[in-house]
């Protein structure tokens, strides 16, 4: 078999794998864009602290059943930097679930997909690493869109809806700080962790702040198992598969498609619509998340007219 051939054969099979990890990534951003609807199910019979240590703790339970193996050989760092990550998970959640039971299911979805231009934002903030300009762009995209979505008559935004933006700071600040901590260590390991961390956290203030109790309703057990093995075990973990074999730039793409999720599934099930300002903010904030996230090409005859350039130098 020629070199050719085979290069090519080789290349296909990186585009099928490609193909296949971003179909995943569709797939965990479909179940993330469901979770706003099974967290506002779930808050309809329990407290907000008493659903994150549910939701968390099955998470746990089920996804370290799996990967058991991956669990006897921990070390103390990945340990250590699990608590650290399922501690500001806890925060993100905590926001997002508190918000939910003041805000719409929409505005929830596009409100927190605005954490893919606070990351850039909170890199130039705390690492002095200057956003580029379509990060700029994105974000001023994006203020429009959240006031149209969020401002009532008398130019006020909700309590839910700042603690949705809370939680996408707290997201995006996880991001961050997850890109640090996983240079070495098991990706997957760290993922439980994180999912038990929160968990247990979830647990301690609904014993200090609630009543806990298990759901007494088949809705209450159909949000909170959706939640834990939907949204959570197969969500962070087909993340973690999913990631090693597609870019940064395509998951960031398929993750801002997670508010479209979101208002399409709170639209199915529970008849939920925005007005039409609130449509058109959303759209604005949907267009400076994907302003952000994508790579602008120089135009053509501007490359040629580089490399002629480079060319004549040399």
């Amino acid at each position: 078999m020629d070199g050719t051939k085979l290069f090519e054969m080789k290349n296909g099979r990186g585009l099928n794998t490609q193909l296949k990890a971003d179909f995943m990534m569709l797939m965990v951003t479909m179940l993330w864009g469901s979770s706003y609807l099974f967290m506002k199910m779930g808050l309809d019979s329990l407290q907000e602290f008493n659903l994150i240590a549910l939701r968390f703790g099955i998470a746990f339970i089920l996804a370290g059943a799996v990967f058991y193996k991956r669990l006897i050989r921990i070390d103390f760092k990945t340990f250590f930097y699990g608590f650290i990550l399922g501690t500001i998970l806890f925060l993100v959640i905590s926001a997002v679930t508190i918000g939910l039971k003041f805000t719409s299911i929409s505005n929830a979805g596009f409100l927190f997909s605005l954490s893919v231009v606070f990351v850039p934002l909170l890199l130039a903030i705390f690492f002095k690493i200057k956003p580029e300009k379509k990060v700029v762009f994105g974000v001023g995209i994006a203020i429009i869109g959240i006031a149209l979505l969020t401002l009532n008559n008398g130019l006020k935004i909700n309590s839910g809806d700042y603690l949705i933006i809370l939680g996408a700071v707290f997201y995006a600040t996880q991001i961050i700080v997850t890109d640090k901590l996983t240079k070495n260590v098991d990706s997957i390991t760290l993922g439980i962790i994180q999912l038990g961390v929160a968990g247990a956290w979830g647990l301690l203030f609904s014993l200090l702040f609630e009543e806990p109790h298990l759901p007494g309703t088949t809705e209450s057990w159909v949000s909170i198992m959706a939640l834990s093995i939907l949204c959570s075990a197969i969500g962070f973990i087909g993340q973690a598969v999913a990631q090693k074999h597609t870019t940064p730039t395509h998951t960031g793409l398929i993750f801002s498609l997670e508010p479209v999720f979101a208002a399409g599934f709170a639209f199915m099930f529970v008849g939920e619509t925005l007005p039409a300002k609130g449509y058109i903010g959303a759209i604005l904030i949907f267009i400076g998340v994907i302003a952000a996230e994508m790579k602008f090409k120089k135009p053509f005859m501007r490359k040629r007219f580089h490399k002629a350039a480079e060319g004549s130098k040399a």
